[in-house]
């Protein structure tokens, strides 16, 4: 699954021993999600992964996820862990100042169009 939108919050970083003795750390990132009403998801990155995107908060990234749910004492936890990151480019002509290319309309365009071979009258409406 995908998921695309702006890093807003970064959790702070996890760690912790396994029973096998070996070190883990993970950590938390909340995206938010645009449209008409946007969703904040909160996804994680284990191990490597983390140093390897280097996400930060303001970064517009689209994410490969897998989600997992699992039962604990009754209760279910969703798990939504990021194994693939791009960041989107964030360029527009704002950023790009003058050099963007304007459009412009000629200066006799509507007088053109009104010497057209069209006529109003022949409209249905």
């Amino acid at each position: 699954m995908e998921i695309t939108g702006k890093i807003v919050q970064s959790l702070p970083k996890q760690t912790g021993n396994a029973k096998n003795g070996s070190t883990w750390e993970k950590q938390e990132y909340i995206i938010e999600v645009p449209g008409q009403y946007p969703k904040k998801v909160c996804f994680n990155l284990w191990g490597d992964k983390i140093a390897k995107f280097n996400v930060q908060d303001g970064d517009e990234v689209s994410i490969s996820v897998d989600i997992e749910s699992r039962e604990y004492l009754g209760r279910w936890y969703t798990d939504i862990r990021a194994w693939n990151i791009s960041k989107q480019s964030s360029s527009s002509a704002v950023d790009q100042g003058s050099s963007a290319p304007v459009a412009t309309m000629p200066p006799n365009t509507l007088e053109a169009a009104e010497d057209g071979p069209f006529d109003d009258s022949d409209l249905p409406f």
